[in-house]
């Protein structure tokens, strides 16, 4: 190796960002692996979500660079749904025929999020307490 070389690896540096996608994108590939494989009907994002909340609870805390990456996501977040906006609206006439069930299913999913929401965010003060 040339000293060139050598001096180039020494200095590189991989921004947070881009280290914190790379990081998403091994999870969200190794989800998609794990649901091909065991044939199991999880989209493999959401394998890979799980898999990354694993790891992070057995981390303990998010590293840098998926700091980096999740604050700058939140941030543009309404960008996301753009596509899935544009999507809706080829079903528009889908929609009209089936509104009242969508309806009913936008309703039950809010309050049980709301639920969810409640019961952890009163799990995780008496566990702050506890502590």
């Amino acid at each position: 190796m040339s000293s060139r070389e050598s001096s180039f690896t020494k200095d590189a540096h991989v921004s947070p960002l881009l280290a914190g996608f790379t990081w998403l994108l091994l999870f969200q590939c190794a989800g998609e692996a794990i649901a091909y494989v065991a044939g199991i009907p999880i989209p493999g994002p959401v394998l890979g979500m799980a898999l990354l909340f694993v790891v992070l609870l057995m981390h303990g805390r998010a590293s840098e660079p998926m700091t980096t990456t999740a604050d700058g996501l939140a941030r543009h977040l309404s960008l996301l749904f753009v596509p899935a906006g544009t999507g809706v609206m080829l079903h528009v006439a889908q929609i009209e025929a089936e509104w009242v069930p969508i309806a009913c299913a936008i309703a039950i999913s809010t309050i049980l999020a709301i639920a969810a929401t409640a019961i952890t965010f009163q799990w995780l003060v008496r566990w702050q307490e506890r502590q």
